[in-house]
This record gives C-alpha cells, sequence and structure tokens, in this order.
C-alpha cells in the first residue's frame, strides 16, 4: 500500500485527512516491524475510547446508575469489540508486521487488531482533536450501543451472584494452558465452584478466557 492509498483510506474512514501522517503509520505498526510501534498511541486511544463512549453512555441512558453504564461501558470497549470494528473498517490491508508475526497469523488477531484500533483512535485525536474521535467512536459503535435494552451483566459477575444466591463456594479461576506466540497467545482457563460444578474455556487473553469459562459454567447450573 502506498502513503497515498493509507491517506486515501484514512479520510474515507475517519472523515479526516492527516496532518501527521506518520502518526497513523505508527498507529498500524506491529512491535515485530519496528521499534516505533502502536503501543504508545495504544495506550492513549484507550482513554480516549473509554472517554467517548463514557460521555455518550451518559447522554443515551439518563436514567441509569453508575453501575449499569459501567457494565455497558465494560461490554463496549474490550479487546473483541475493538478488534471486529478493526475488521469493519478494513485495517488489515495497512498493517505493519514482521515476518514472523505474519506467519503466526498476528493479521486477524484480537488480540493486535484490537490494540490497532485504540492506537487509531489515539492517532486521530492527536491529529484532530477530541471532536473527530468521538464522531468516529459514534458511528461505529452505533449497533452496538443500541442493541441492549438493558445493561448487560458480565457473565463473571453473574456467576458470583448465582453461587452466592445458591449457598455454593465462590468461583474460582485456573489457566489450564497457554499456548501460541506472544502477540497471539491462546488461554485455557477453569472455573470451578468447589466440587459443585467445573468448566474450561478459550480465550485469546486471561481475562477473555475467564469470561468465556464463567459463561459455560452459567448455562450448565441455571435452569
Amino acid at each position: 500500500m502506498t502513503t497515498q492509498d493509507l491517506a486515501g483510506w484514512i479520510a474515507e474512514t475517519f472523515g479526516h485527512r492527516p496532518g501527521d501522517l506518520a502518526r497513523f503509520e505508527r498507529a498500524l505498526t506491529h512491535g515485530s516491524q519496528a521499534s516505533a510501534n502502536y503501543e504508545r498511541l495504544e495506550f492513549l486511544g484507550d482513554r480516549v475510547l473509554g472517554l467517548a463512549m463514557a460521555e455518550w453512555l451518559y447522554e443515551l441512558f439518563a436514567d441509569e446508575p453508575e453501575g449499569s453504564l459501567s457494565k455497558r461501558l465494560n461490554a463496549l470497549v474490550t479487546g473483541a469489540v475493538c478488534a471486529d470494528v478493526a475488521r469493519e473498517i478494513g485495517v488489515r490491508p495497512f498493517l505493519g508486521l514482521g515476518k514472523q508475526a505474519r506467519d503466526d497469523g498476528a493479521a486477524d488477531s484480537d488480540n493486535v487488531l484490537g490494540d490497532v484500533m485504540e492506537a487509531l483512535i489515539g492517532a486521530l485525536y492527536l491529529d484532530a482533536g477530541f471532536a473527530p474521535a468521538r464522531d468516529f467512536v459514534r458511528a461505529r459503535w452505533a449497533d452496538r450501543v443500541h442493541a441492549d435494552a438493558r445493561a448487560p451483566q458480565h457473565p463473571k459477575s453473574a456467576l458470583q451472584e448465582w453461587a452466592a444466591a445458591h449457598n455454593r463456594k465462590a468461583p474460582v479461576y485456573e489457566v489450564v494452558t497457554r499456548s501460541g506466540p506472544q502477540h497471539a497467545p491462546r488461554f485455557t482457563v477453569r472455573v470451578s465452584l468447589g466440587a459443585f460444578a467445573s468448566a474450561d474455556a478459550e480465550g485469546s487473553s486471561k481475562q477473555e478466557a475467564e469470561t468465556a469459562a464463567a459463561r459455560v459454567l452459567l448455562a450448565q447450573v441455571q435452569p
């Protein structure tokens, strides 16, 4: 891809013609490709996304308490959701990856794509300010924000509440295996309610695997 291709894609995708194209190039560069990679921009973009989403949820759900807003926020800014948005906007052809990372499938890794999406939001914020970053978030997350009439209950919280309500031991999470390359790991986590019940599940992060395991176990124990 040429710099002209990249500039055109950014203008079309983010509604902003880049003033400093190097920022966006860095946001798309993995650590396997160069030391000047997306990590710092990811740190910034994560906070910009969080603020944009918190402001939006505060406006949309005026009658909900802080706890419900937090549940919505946490469900909407996960790495998996950011990765899905990155796929939707067509990030993959513009990724800067080292050969080993490409061979290991980093171009389709939720970890990588999620981080890049946050880095791009950070680059947009630095290049154009908060308003264009907020507009992008509202445009790309619109269907997701309006998908749930009620605040989603996180599976780990729901399992904790079920265990307390049924006089069972609190859930305990254990990493069973970790595999895959550093940029695209796979975790298998087991969650147990004492000797009563347990379930295993996989994810691209420990947190994702714990959430998946809690969801599986909830399906087993709930009527």
